[in-house]
């Protein structure tokens, strides 16, 4: 559709600039509300929240098909955050105006998502079950447990509350969290180019954004009211990065200027680039730097105090986290307990590769202290590592996605592409990241590596890293999850996702990733120690009263991290309580449960068959993955 047909949409939208403009000039201070989306509001108690053309239920009588209730229950929550929507390829038809729309991040907008997780759980526990599959049955388990947590953690007096997701944070702004982050990744490589409409939807993305961080900047304000504000060491971070960001958004650099690039390429003309600029260096800028005066008057009265045990109702925010993310009801104490187990006895495995490669002196994080440093396994400086290491992940995804045959019987094909993460992003990231592209396709699985330095990145741990955000971890097992209904695709639990990814590096060991490398393996067994590590630093953060500078040591003297990946590991786990330890709790829990098939089906026990059973179960809770193995030994055994 050409842009000319919307000419008098952005007309509009060019008046409203000028409007604002002229209001900031009056009144500093004033909130920027430019934007033409319609504001989500909480129906009645026995309504679900509605969109246009888009039917709704109000009680388990209204609708008796299971799927039906289902498809509901994710575009109800899809409502709450439309991004969600098109990164899934599914705000199109009747949903085609959540591509529009932003989540509302004032504490109001909350409420109102708390308040349709209510209802829909209400409703889904009273849904009758006679008759139900074992798919829908695991469906509805799912629903009930994500909804139950959620619902917990919006009870809490500050936070962001992941619904169905992993990124559980205390501050609403900080190094890795927060739209100022998000938003730009997002709108770059997830938004639709096709059309005009497109076009119209991108910039009222554009309009919302300003209210969006005026909606955060309302919860960092009142979290500081409470007497909680995050580490000193964390606000100096963010605080940087926000000012890496003013000052690419004053220019139209972040937002308008790769839109504009990308309408050239394509042929379509760029005034709403253009238009976007406006907004860009206009009220979205203003609104930064009012999150950025917060964040300076924060640390004004912060302390270098690292975990959630020094904060008011830290203790109770923090099991709370522990309880999303490892979907177990494990304290600290056992946690952390857990935690040096498992690092102790992967640590007995390493000993002996270390000594037939001639490292016979030290523990063993002193060893892996000292191979890092050996310069075979150092990648190039700058420009030139960047491209070796660019395609030592390439040559893995080809290897191991040849050998996914002999771990399935039911096989994907997934997109799949490596990013380098955004540069303003990477100072505060991890090493990498990754996910499933969208359900229907369009958008593909992503690798984001950090390539901030290559000193983040050795040779022999770089293969197993590659597992695990591609294939076959978090690429591979997201492409399952986009075939069950909606809301499946929608809701995952760090346990299972995390989880899986570890599996799936175990999986590439068994089909022979390390063949004659034995540092190869070595690396793999020291990415299992370190989420092992990671159960032991989470917890000595937020509950045995750990410092920062404890925790970073803990890596360095216990596996032989190097300083630089775990300086920003250890910030991370300040700002994500908890979601660290979900890994290798997820990991431990799926190899549990496979030795209990091959104990139960002896013979009958079959390594595809089992993989099968656990990934086209979805992702779920630990007790649910329990549920869907008992289903596939009952089925094994006839």
């Amino acid at each position: 559709m050409p842009y000319g047909k919307s000419v008098a949409r952005f007309d509009s939208a060019q008046v409203a600039l000028q409007t604002w403009s002229m209001n900031a000039i009056s009144h500093p201070t004033l909130t920027p509300t430019l934007t033409r989306r319609q504001t989500l509001a909480a129906l009645g108690a026995t309504t679900a929240l509605t969109l246009s053309g888009c039917k709704t239920y109000a009680s388990a009588s209204a609708a008796s098909d299971p799927d039906v209730w289902l498809e509901q229950v994710g575009y109800n929550l899809l409502a709450h955050e439309p991004e969600r929507a098109t990164g899934l390829g599914v705000d199109v038809g009747q949903y085609a105006g959540l591509r529009a729309r932003l989540e509302d991040q004032t504490a109001a907008g909350q409420q109102a998502y708390a308040d349709t997780l209510r209802r829909d759980l209400a409703t889904t526990r009273a849904f009758p079950r006679e008759g139900m599959t074992g798919d829908q049955l695991t469906s509805f388990e799912v629903v009930e447990s994500a909804y139950e947590v959620a619902l917990d953690g919006f009870a809490l007096p500050y936070g962001d509350v992941a619904v169905g997701s992993w990124r559980n944070a205390p501050y609403v702004v900080i190094q890795n969290v927060g739209s100022y982050l998000d938003f730009p990744r997002f709108l770059e490589s997830s938004q639709p180019l096709a059309s005009g409409a497109d076009g119209e939807a991108w910039l009222e993305r554009i309009q919302a954004i300003p209210r969006a961080l005026e909606g955060e900047l309302q919860r960092m304000q009142a979290t500081r009211a409470m007497g909680v504000v995050p580490p000193d060491f964390l606000l100096d971070r963010a605080i940087r990065q926000m000012e890496t960001t003013l000052a690419a958004t004053a220019k139209g650099e972040l937002y308008a200027a790769p839109y504009r690039a990308a309408l050239e390429k394509a042929g379509q003309p760029v005034q709403v680039a253009d238009l976007g600029r406006q907004y860009e260096t206009g009220p979205i800028t203003v609104s930064l730097q009012r999150q950025l005066d917060e964040l300076k008057a924060q640390r004004a009265v912060a302390t270098g105090d690292p975990g959630m045990r020094e904060r008011r109702h830290g203790e109770e925010w923090y099991a709370w986290a522990l309880r999303a993310s490892t979907t177990t009801r494990l304290s600290a104490d056992d946690v952390h307990r857990q935690g040096l187990d498992e690092l102790r006895s992967l640590q007995a495995e390493m000993d002996p590769i270390l000594r037939r490669i001639g490292y016979t002196s030290g523990t063993v994080g002193e060893r892996m202290q000292a191979l890092s440093q050996d310069e075979r396994y150092k990648f190039a400086e700058g420009d030139p590592g960047r491209a070796e290491i660019m395609a030592f992940i390439n040559e893995r995804i080809d290897w191991v996605r040849a050998q996914m045959p002999r771990a399935f019987n039911t096989l994907v094909d997934p997109k799949l592409e490596v990013r380098r993460l955004p540069l303003a992003e990477e100072p505060g990231a991890p090493g990498a990241y990754g996910g499933a592209g969208s359900k229907d396709g369009t958008i593909p699985g992503r690798m984001w590596i950090n390539l901030h330095t290559t000193e983040l990145h050795r040779k022999y741990d770089l293969a197993d890293l590659t597992f695990h955000e591609t294939i076959p971890g978090h690429v591979w097992e997201g492409e399952y999850s986009n075939r069950l209904p909606l809301i499946r695709s929608i809701l995952a639990f760090n346990a299972f996702s995390e989880g899986w990814a570890l599996y799936a590096q175990t999986l590439a060991d068994e089909l022979g990733a390390y063949e004659g490398d034995e540092v190869g393996r070595l690396g793999y067994l020291q990415s299992l120690a370190f989420r092992a590590c990671r159960m032991v630093v989470d917890t000595g953060l937020h509950a045995k009263g750990w410092s920062r500078q404890q925790a970073v040591n803990f890596f360095v003297e216990e596996n032989g991290n190097k300083p630089q990946e775990v300086a920003s590991e250890v910030d991370r786990y300040c700002s994500w309580p908890a979601q660290a330890t979900g890994y290798k709790l997820g990991h431990s829990e799926i190899l549990r449960q496979r030795a209990r098939a091959q104990a139960a089906l002896g013979s009958g026990y079959d390594f595809k068959a089992f993989n099968d059973a656990v990934i086209l179960g979805g992702n779920a809770p630990m007790t649910v993955l329990a549920k869907n193995v008992d289903r596939y030994i009952a089925g094994a055994r006839g």
